[in-house]
């Protein structure tokens, strides 16, 4: 069975192009060429393909059609985000707008000294998220896999500058771990995906969307050892111009005990996720086997 690598498709000389014509043109022409490049990955990226697929054919139930066309507007939707990223990111001139739902919960999770952890997932734009995030009043910290090709990330530095929010990199040894747990202490607000792993590491089995599929327990390891409280968050893309910014309650789960409270945190995040999958089916960028 194939699983996620974590790694990008991308190419550096991609990324030049579209941000050239980014300066030139804007994200209307950058969006044109998209269009082309969606169709070439539906065609020639045939694993992911067949992926994401599966989950509009199967998962989602819609006809042989219908999945297909969904197929290209995934890949369409994933390389706007994309270009949207580099636009906000770098400070090229745009109109986007923005609307925050429950932005009170993450100043409530700031104002509460105890450091907090915001669980998402592979949909809408995470790097949107990040940048709307500066404007809690604490730091905001990313964990990620280093799966990036080197050559990418050097390119993405150039163009965005600092980023407003710090990177934690997780890595082969436990440094990741030292560094979460020193940003819980000042209390920051630490962020991550919870939808997916690499091989090997610890999973947990829950149904979405109809049928079992692993979940990494990392994260919801984390909030227990830490004992930090938790919030699920998703950024998504709703027209041409505008992104929707959701923040759930504040839950903790220390009172149900060890057990009991991981079960009912990760039967949260997952009712969460197929909340917003099935709220925004175009934003799950999912290309590889996800379920059993």
């Amino acid at each position: 069975m194939s699983s996620w690598k974590g790694k990008s498709k991308g190419k550096p000389w991609g990324y030049s192009v579209f941000l050239a014509i980014l300066k030139y043109g804007g994200v209307s022409p950058a969006y044109f060429l998209l269009r082309f490049v969606s169709f070439y990955y539906v065609v020639f990226s045939y694993q992911s393909s067949k992926s994401i697929y599966y989950y509009f054919h199967s998962r989602l139930g819609y006809n042989r059609i219908k999945s297909l066309w969904m197929v290209y507007q995934n890949y369409y939707v994933f390389g706007q985000s994309i270009i949207d990223k580099v636009v906000v990111m770098s400070g090229i001139r745009n109109k986007f707008t923005f609307e925050f739902d429950g932005r009170h919960n993450l100043d409530s999770i700031a104002a509460m000294g105890k450091g907090g952890l915001l669980l998402s997932a592979h949909i809408g734009s995470w790097e949107i998220a990040g940048d709307l995030l500066k404007h809690i009043n604490t730091r905001i910290n990313i964990v990620m896999f280093d799966g990036e090709d080197q050559q990418i990330k050097a390119f993405m530095e150039r163009v965005t500058g600092k980023l407003s929010v710090n990177i934690i990199v997780i890595k082969d040894d436990i440094s990741h771990i030292f560094k979460i747990n020193e940003a819980f202490q000042n209390n920051e607000l630490v962020c991550m995906h919870a939808d997916r792993y690499l091989e090997g590491n610890k999973t947990i089995t829950k149904n979405f969307l109809g049928e079992d599929a692993k979940f990494p327990l990392g994260p919801f390891i984390l909030a227990q050892k830490f004992r930090v409280p938790v919030a699920y968050v998703f950024a998504m893309k709703e027209t041409k111009f505008h992104y929707h910014f959701y923040a759930s309650t504040i839950k903790e789960y220390l009172h149900l005990g060890k057990e009991a409270g991981m079960e009912q945190m990760t039967n949260d995040f997952v009712g969460e996720m197929e909340k917003y999958v099935k709220k925004y089916p175009g934003q799950w960028y999912n290309y590889y086997n996800f379920w059993q």
